[in-house]
């Protein structure tokens, strides 16, 4: 079982309804707690260790039928189990040794009264059967669901996509990031000719006599219920294998059958993708299930050792380079971001949506490391420099509420990754920069975790206190001014629009000749002959000069 070990801090934050800031006017519902919170009394007395899940997929009439065993263990006293499924499916029974259970709705929340069993005593599993109509995706992949689609030439194509809406949108689990199983089965029965690749290996396919088949895929290693994904198409199909830092890792491709010499000459940047993220940030972190990667019909999503591909197989983003300095157009964007979540987002991930910055702002961070390795160091950060232009500094990074199902805002990936690069230079040093991104994969290595035990590690490590820094990007929409001026053989400075606290170190030019100034916000003064400064641009922070 791979859960969350809440300190008594976050016990009392989730069980408790949600306090605000004074900035914060959202009103959050007890389904937004019911789905967001992992310390509540239908999810907080049980671990789940394993997900036994048969699906059928009908594109026929867009319906799904099938049954998931979740198989947990009793950590306390408990009575209900909170199983969740979004409408509109709808759950039939739910089993026990062969006796069916008492059940209750709550809008997406089903409550299952199951057999007494003490705590601590051996796993005990219930059975979910359920049917329906899953929601449609309205704009996949920010919008999940299913995608009953169809390829350029008309056949059938359905994939999945649940990241922040949930995976209770088209199966019945413990639908928080809190509790992942340690393996589970994913069993896939579609029409016959659809190939389903899902995540983990393949162990069985099955045809069934009628016209179905049953695909049978295994995960051995813990995973997140979002990463769980159907991927059901006309593929081709190629293996080869990687030497990695870890061994022989078996690289798997799928692409749709009349793309297949496209993507034999766009897939090898997996190659290079892998070798510069295993030097930065450690081993592949599922050697044991694989790598593939897996064209689909929406833009790409991070679903753990099945990497969902739909860039084109064409370098940038969708033809675009974010950065505007025509190096995010020498690498497949997709590939790059989406492999990075192999290590930020499904080797460590987080117990709570508030806390999504460490997925994404990290994957952000990494399409600039990836750059610097291709390119130089110079390059990696004309590239994270170039991307501000499209933070926007309307919404904190981190929401006001944790255990509401409360997302931050969008500017988790770019202002994130202008966050990582600026803590770098205070670091100072790439190899125990380096050191540190390797570090929190293993130390955190199929864990759980909060994003405070992610910033505190990186303060512990680096030697510095960075708790205000991290406060100042994360927690606010400020961007820190350097205020200054120079007169008279003296320089004059300051922090403003920052954080009680404040304290960065900020590297300068006066003139030609670099400083390191440590302004807080109180006026400071150097005596200096020059008669210019101008920010390091490494450091994401404005400069302003005093009248």
């Amino acid at each position: 079982m791979r859960a969350f070990p809440f300190t008594l801090l976050l016990f009392l934050f989730t069980l408790l309804p949600p306090m605000l800031s004074a900035q914060d006017t959202t009103t959050y519902t007890r389904a937004d707690t019911l789905r967001g919170s992992f310390d509540t009394p239908g999810r907080n007395w049980w671990d789940v260790t394993f997900y036994d899940l048969h699906v059928t997929i009908s594109p026929d009439d867009s319906s799904i039928s099938g049954w998931n065993g979740i198989t947990y263990q009793v950590t306390a006293p408990g009575t209900e189990l909170q199983v969740d499924l979004m409408e509109p499916l709808t759950i039939d029974s739910v089993v026990q040794q062969d006796r069916k259970l008492a059940l209750r709705q709550d809008g997406n929340a089903w409550f299952v009264t199951p057999a007494n069993q003490p705590a601590g005593d051996t796993c005990a599993t219930i059975t979910v059967y359920y049917h329906g109509r899953p929601r449609v995706a309205r704009r996949p992949p920010w919008e999940g669901g299913f995608t009953w689609g169809s390829d350029s030439l008309g056949r059938t194509w359905v994939v999945t996509t649940d990241q922040g809406m949930g995976a209770s949108v088209w199966w019945p689990n413990k639908d928080t990031q809190a509790d992942e199983p340690d393996s589970q089965r994913v069993a896939l029965t579609v029409p016959a000719p659809l190939k389903d690749v899902s995540n983990g290996r393949l162990r069985s396919t099955t045809p069934n006599d009628d016209g179905t088949i049953t695909y049978e895929w295994f995960v051995t290693n813990p995973i997140n219920n979002y990463a769980i994904a159907v991927a059901a198409g006309h593929y081709a199909h190629w293996s080869e294998i990687y030497e990695g830092e870890a061994g022989p890792l078996t690289l798997d491709f799928w692409p749709l059958d009349y793309h297949l010499e496209a993507a034999r000459k766009q897939f090898p940047q997996v190659r290079t993708t892998l070798q510069c993220f295993e030097h930065w940030f450690g081993p592949y972190p599922w050697y044991e299930d694989g790598y593939k990667l897996i064209e689909v019909s929406n833009n790409g999503m991070e679903h753990q050792s099945a990497v969902a591909y739909g860039n084109g197989y064409a370098n940038g983003y969708r033809g675009r380079d974010g950065s505007g300095t025509g190096l995010g157009m020498k690498w497949d964007f997709i590939i790059v971001h989406e492999t990075a979540h192999e290590w930020w987002g499904n080797n460590l991930t987080t117990a709570d949506l508030a806390d999504m910055w460490v997925h994404e702002s990290f994957a952000n961070y990494s399409e600039n490391i990836y750059t610097e390795c291709l390119f130089g160091k110079e390059d990696g950060a004309r590239y994270v420099i170039g991307t501000r232009r499209l933070i926007q500094n309307d919404e904190p990074i981190v929401p006001p509420a944790y255990g509401v199902n409360a997302q931050g805002s969008g500017d988790m990936y770019v202002k994130g990754g202008n966050m990582l690069h600026t803590i770098r230079q205070l670091v100072g040093d790439d190899e125990k920069w380096r050191d540190i991104l390797r570090g929190i994969n293993s130390t955190f290595r199929h864990q759980i975790v909060t994003g405070q035990q992610v910033q505190d590690y990186i303060s512990q490590q680096a030697g510095i206190d960075l708790s205000k820094v991290f406060d100042q990007y994360l927690t606010t929409t400020d961007v820190p001014v350097l205020e200054y001026g120079v007169s008279d053989g003296n320089l004059r400075y300051r922090w403003s629009n920052v954080v009680d606290g404040f304290a960065m170190p900020v590297e300068v030019l006066l003139d030609s000749e670099s400083q390191v100034l440590r302004p807080t916000e109180k006026w400071q003064s150097l005596a200096t002959a020059a008669t210019s400064l101008e920010v390091d641009p490494d450091y994401y922070v404005h400069a302003r000069q005093a009248e």
